[in-house]
């Protein structure tokens, strides 16, 4: 949706819900994506999820786009997801080898590569390729990984509460000139 996205994610979510035959009471856990993707998009998920799981008495769980992505994917693997001007969001997935979610200019790709890795996500092909990997596509909807993800943190007593991964600093800027300013009476 190009806008109107937090008008339309309640009255969405219930209707997923009840397609699926239950209620918001039914629920142990609320799972959503944290990014990295569009701020507004995250920024909205993640708070409607932790004001709904407040209101629930439940956790809710973040999900990073990137984790979503490698579900269930052979290791080591490194996800992808397309940052726009020529930069990739980042994640490996390998023993002893991982590497944190990071923002990286495609022309550095390079030092990511390791023996054996499968590339997943945007560019999978292309980046694959320029590493020497292998690829694989993608699921079509990161919805189910998120679930599963979920499933398997949601009774962690030391969870976090989810909280937008932003790798990139937003394009919108604060104004320049000066805001009006405001008389006492």
């Amino acid at each position: 949706m190009a806008k109107g996205q937090a008008e339309r994610l309640m009255p969405l979510l219930a209707e997923v819900v009840a397609a699926g035959g239950a209620t918001l009471a039914d629920l142990d856990a609320i799972g959503v994506g944290t990014g990295p993707g569009n701020f507004t998009g995250i920024r909205i998920s993640v708070a409607a999820a932790r004001g709904l799981a407040l209101a629930l008495g439940i956790p809710a769980v973040g999900v990073t786009t990137l984790e979503a992505l490698a579900f269930g994917a052979p290791r080591p693997l490194l996800a992808a997801v397309d940052a726009r001007r020529d930069h990739l969001y980042l994640q490996r997935f390998a023993e002893g080898a991982d590497r944190s979610p990071a923002l990286v200019a495609l022309a550095d790709a390079d030092i990511w590569a390791l023996p054996g890795l499968t590339v997943i996500g945007d560019h999978a092909e292309v980046l694959a390729a320029r590493l020497g990997a292998a690829w694989v596509a993608a699921a079509p909807s990161h919805a189910a990984a998120i679930a599963g993800i979920a499933a398997t943190r949601w009774r962690d007593p030391m969870l976090p509460r989810p909280a937008p991964l932003y790798l990139r600093a937003a394009d919108a800027a604060p104004a320049r000139d000066a805001g009006q300013v405001m008389l006492a009476p």
